[in-house]
């Protein structure tokens, strides 16, 4: 197991703490008795205000501390300081805006900001590093579910970048000792996911009245983890020595067809109806057809288990976004 500094409390440092899963980390890591050192910069891919909305219940909390950095260009060690172990979600999201200019942005927050935090780790007293890659890496899979054996063929800038984030916290490892983990989520969703995914812009059609727009023919096939299992992962690959320098698939358990899970939030709603859509011909390439996860060696090296199902998972989401509804949609 990792060690701890001080013989008692345990100190964090979650980067992109104010996104969708650096934020629920932050609470669950305050609530089971950390420190946590939360680190964001606020870019305005989607709302800043939004994200800082996210931060609400951390703000007048004792066990949490904010900073505002950019990890590319400031100096990190100070955020280092007292901290066991590092949770990396800082990250330029989304495949479509990495394409053209925007690419430079996404080598600087993905790429290079990484580096550096892996740098400042290896000369702090950081006893395990844990950061968050995508099954963007894999692209345009062979078949599904897709073990981590499986190719690395990804078909976005992004996807080539959480490669590339890999690659650095395998070369720390080998050359520095650094215990890394990654975990290359697929779809994680819940409250407060951000506004450009799926189920956020289902579920925000849905409880307009508005068609739930679909692309392709709906039989594509996706897995899906709820935000609660998807902390509890992070949290089980650091504080497990059988991780260390590993990647691992983290997927929800049950494949379910687009067709299907439209029609299961319109159920659990009780309103909204969906159309089906062509992708259109440009966006084949990125629009990737049925992809979800093997995660069996993730689960068989920690015992994590996804304990949300999909219905239950979809209630609390969303009853959350019918309470917060002009915040977050």
């Amino acid at each position: 197991m990792a060690r701890y500094h001080n013989g008692s409390q345990r100190r964090a440092l979650v980067t992109g703490c104010a996104g969708f899963l650096g934020s629920h980390l932050s609470e669950r890591l305050v609530a089971d008795g950390w420190s946590v050192v939360g680190v964001d910069c606020f870019t305005d891919y989607y709302s800043p205000e939004r994200k800082r909305a996210n931060l609400a219940a951390l703000m007048d909390v004792s066990g949490f501390s904010l900073h505002e950095a950019d990890l590319s260009i400031e100096r990190l060690d100070h955020l280092l300081d007292g901290v066991d172990t590092v949770f990396h979600h800082a990250a330029q999201a989304g495949v479509r805006g990495s394409f053209g200019n925007g690419f430079e942005e996404y080598v600087r927050n993905n790429i290079t900001a990484t580096q550096r935090l892996l740098e400042a780790a290896v000369h702090s007293d950081v006893s395990r590093f844990v950061y968050a890659s995508s099954s963007a890496v894999y692209g345009n899979a062979e078949s599904s579910p897709t073990a981590e054996e499986a190719a690395r063929h990804p078909v976005s800038p992004y996807g080539m970048t959480k490669v590339a984030v890999e690659e650095l916290a395998g070369v720390y490892s080998r050359s520095h000792g650094l215990p890394t983990v990654g975990l290359r989520y697929f779809t994680a969703y819940g409250p407060r996911q951000r506004p450009d995914m799926a189920f956020a812009r289902f579920i925000s059609a849905g409880l307009d009245e508005q068609p739930i727009t679909v692309h392709g023919d709906g039989l594509q096939m996706r897995d899906f983890v709820y935000v609660d299992d998807a902390c509890d992962a992070f949290l089980r690959a650091g504080a497990s020595d059988a991780c260390n320098g590993d990647v691992f698939n983290v997927g929800g358990s049950e494949p379910i067809k687009h067709r299907d899970l439209v029609e299961l939030m319109i159920e659990v709603a009780n309103t909204g109806r969906h159309r089906f859509v062509e992708w259109p011909a440009e966006k084949k390439a990125i629009d990737i057809g049925s992809f979800y996860a093997d995660s069996t060696r993730f689960r068989e090296r920690t015992g994590w288990e996804p304990v949300v199902t999909l219905r239950e998972g979809l209630t609390r989401t969303i009853a959350f976004y019918r309470e917060h509804l002009a915040a977050y949609l």
